[in-house]
């Protein structure tokens, strides 16, 4: 038998039973039309898929059911609506036609029916249990329980009727319409009513807690207006007042420890008068809970392009943190709910490492809140005062959040090596729970007594050095070194940063004052000396105030500054470019050293007079770099032969060590090489050659061993104009963090013995080695 196919979507006609459908697509309308002239049925098949538009045979179930076409209706937007009533199930043998609409050779299916007491006590089962989901079901219309109860006699028609009534998925009607076995299909649909049974009785019982809750909710509400008017009429205006904070309450997306927290406060508030002393603190702590972003967040913008575009705009050089960052914005976006990493910025003074917070801020569109931590000793400004205290506050992480108005912002926790501790707390392990990502999703703020989730919040540390930050602290921090600029990255920030910030604060614009490159070079080299760029900026601005004046008084511009317009204006440089001269003495070697200000050249002078070999050392030296120059002098004693020095020397003259700068307090192992340079050319009588800088902790036996701070020694080795620079061979892999231009325009030489600086330093050779 060849009949025309009607596919349909997310529904299983069943025989014995009429459905509704609406036919839209221009095929099956096609169908339908030719079917009602010619009163022939049709076959009713459901989708597999119901977002398939134009289906095939491999789109459509095998079993569907021979329908008779009741009655079309035309609508305006062209479809129709049909009523179709199911006779018989059917199986699609195969397909004979697709154009202009599915025809299948289809052969009729017949029930296997039992007949037997089982089959009817399964049948009186389902009936009895589909009449209990109709009853529990507001949906269901009324008579299907007596039509369900009338089917008991015939188990087929039954089990189709409770299939076609059931809210079941697509797979398990159709299921039942190809289980054939009646006693089977009335199994199948028993455990499904047992199962949409148990999901009504549970939604009952939940649906009876909620009214009896929610009348509950009403009570109190007409109790609560009572308590109002009376009130009102006593004129106690604190009735409206809690009124007030309810209904903030209602609409602040509390946490459920917050609510129980602000409902008993609120009870509170209502049995005091508003002159009591415990109403003002009750309040306070009510506007802190109920002014918290608990769930008011900023859209985050993870845009990896749009982020590294940030960073170049606001911060020259920097590569290696400006990485770090775009690496970390990638993984956020690959992952959201990830908890990312305490990034903690580590560099001297004037190198943007407050600014580089600012920028991520404003790359991921978020709100920024910078927290100073210099000189906080007490624990309370971390985690808030117990409400006991008078005059009590939440502490800066609660304060900073309320400040940004998000629970997402970006936090910067300035200065974190200069937290104190004393009798009030240790505000650094107070800071542990804060920066751990698998604690702070509950923080506990002391004033607030409700944890507030932190998760969402980045955290971003700096300091100038790690050494005071504690152990356990620093072990949750992800260290970012940023070391000094050099002159060139320095240039570069003036003239696209600094400048036109300076131009701007001073009222002046572009067309008033241009700079020339060799005017900001001398500036850079005479007026300031520093790892960072904030007294370059600080020079910057005294440029504009006399800039400013000139205008005033009726000079008119453009202003261009050359080298001595510059030295006119400002006066002679601070910083003299004395080195060379300085080394080119016997007796004096240039070291370099590592300050929380970045790099510095550190010279070292040597003398000796007549005496008795007695060693003297001056300029506030700590007790590792005096340990240091005794070293050095044992190992230039012990080779003295070998650079043809009379070992009687050391007999019959003292040897006096000086560092200048002698109120600065100086320590470390890193000055070995240069002692040791220093004493041999004071005994020698050779001056190191040229511009030569040096650095290395030396032993007994000559070696010359690694240390830190490479790169920011290397940075001022030639923002001082040095020409060679003697490094450790181990620090071989440091050089890689330095620029380009500077490691290009530096010899540097690499040692591993006290001899092979003394070469490259003296250009002395040993005679052994001759």
């Amino acid at each position: 038998m060849r009949l025309g196919v009607l596919p349909v979507r997310n529904t299983v006609l069943f025989p014995g039973l009429a459905s509704q459908l609406l036919v839209g697509r221009p095929a099956s309308i096609e169908l339908i039309e030719h079917c009602s002239r010619s009163h022939e049925p049709i076959v009713v098949v459901a989708q597999r898929r119901g977002d398939v538009e134009d289906p095939g045979a491999a789109d459509l179930y095998d079993v569907g059911v021979l329908a008779q076409i009741d009655r079309v209706v035309q609508l305006p937007d062209g479809h129709l609506q049909i009523v179709v009533q199911g006779t018989r199930r059917v199986r699609l043998v195969r397909y004979v036609e697709d154009k202009p609409h599915l025809v299948a050779q289809v052969e009729p299916l017949f029930e296997i029916v039992k007949g037997d007491q089982e089959e009817l006590a399964l049948a009186r089962n389902l009936a009895t249990q589909f009449g209990r989901i109709a009853a529990l079901t507001p949906g269901l219309a009324a008579g299907l329980q007596a039509t369900a109860a009338g089917l008991q006699r015939e188990p087929g028609r039954l089990a189709d009727f409770v299939a076609a009534m059931l809210d079941l998925p697509l797979e398990e009607k159709q299921r039942a319409l190809e289980t054939l076995a009646v006693a089977g299909r009335l199994e199948s649909l028993t455990m499904a009513v047992n199962r949409e049974l148990a999901l009504l009785e549970v939604g009952r019982k939940i649906q009876a807690q909620v009214q009896q809750q929610f009348g509950q909710a009403q009570r109190q509400q007409y109790l609560r207006e009572q308590m109002r008017i009376i009130r009102q009429e006593l004129g106690d205006e604190a009735g409206d007042e809690i009124e007030e904070l309810r209904r903030q309450a209602a609409h602040a997306g509390l946490s459920a420890a917050a609510k129980v927290e602000v409902e008993r406060e609120l009870n509170q508030l209502a049995r005091l008068p508003m002159g009591a002393a415990e109403y003002t603190v009750a309040r306070t702590h009510l506007d802190w809970l109920l002014s918290l972003p608990w769930r008011r967040s900023s859209p985050s913008r993870l845009d990896v392009e749009r982020t590294q575009r940030i960073l170049d705009e606001d911060h020259d050089g920097l590569t290696h943190a400006k990485e770090r960052i775009v690496e970390y914005v990638a993984v956020r976006k690959l992952r959201r709910d990830c908890r990312g990493p305490i990034l903690c910025f580590v560099g001297p003074p004037g190198v943007g490492k407050s600014s580089l917070g600012r920028s991520i801020a404003r790359a991921m569109g978020r709100r920024f809140v910078r927290i100073s931590l210099g000189g906080v000793r007490d624990e309370s400004e971390i985690r808030g005062h117990r409400r006991t205290y008078v005059g009590a506050l939440p502490g800066r992480i609660i304060e900073g959040l309320r400040r940004a108005g998000t629970n997402n912002p970006v936090v910067v926790l300035d200065e974190i090596d200069k937290l104190g501790r004393d009798v009030r707390g240790d505000p650094a392990a107070a800071l542990l729970e804060v920066l751990d990502p698998e604690q702070n999703a509950a923080f506990l703020d002391h004033y607030l007594d409700v944890p507030f989730d932190l998760s969402r919040v980045i955290f971003i540390a700096t300091a100038n050095q790690l050494d005071p930050v504690p152990p356990a602290l620093r072990d949750r921090l992800e260290v970012i070194e940023l070391a000094g600029y050099t002159e060139m990255e320095k240039l570069e920030i003036a003239r696209n940063h600094l400048l036109p910030r300076q131009l701007s604060a001073h009222g002046l614009a572009r067309r008033h004052l241009s700079i020339d490159d060799d005017a900001l070079k001398a500036l850079i080299r005479g007026y300031t000396r520093e790892a960072g760029v904030r007294a370059l900026e600080r020079e910057l601005g005294r440029l504009c105030r006399k800039i400013a004046l000139e205008i005033v008084a009726g000079k008119r511009g453009p202003l261009r500054l050359d080298v001595a317009r510059m030295v006119e204006l400002l006066g002679p440089g601070k910083y003299l470019d004395d080195a060379p001269e300085a080394v080119t003495l016997p007796g004096i070697a240039a070291g370099l050293a590592w300050t929380a200000a970045g790099g510095e050249v550190m010279l070292v002078e040597a003398g000796k007079m007549p005496g008795e070999g007695k060693l003297t050392m001056t300029g506030k030296l700590g007790d590792v770099m005096r340990e240091s120059a005794q070293i050095a002098l044992s190992y230039v004693r012990s080779t003295a032969r070998e650079w043809g020095i009379d070992p009687s020397l050391f007999v019959r003259h003292d040897i006096h060590i000086h560092v200048p700068s002698g109120a600065v307090p100086k320590d470390g192992p890193s000055a070995g090489v240069a002692l040791a340079t220093a004493l041999l050319s004071l005994v020698t009588g050779q001056a190191t050659g040229g511009r030569v800088a040096m650095t290395g902790e030396i032993t007994l036996r000559g070696r010359v061993l690694p240390v830190g701070g490479v790169k920011e020694k290397v940075l001022a080795a030639h923002r001082e104009g040095y020409h060679r620079v003697i490094l450790p061979r181990r620090n071989a892999n440091d050089l890689d963090d330095l620029p380009a231009p500077v490691r290009n325009s530096l010899d540097i030489v690499l040692v591993e013995h006290l001899s092979e600086a003394f070469t490259a330093a003296l250009s002395l050779r040993a005679r052994q080695a001759a």
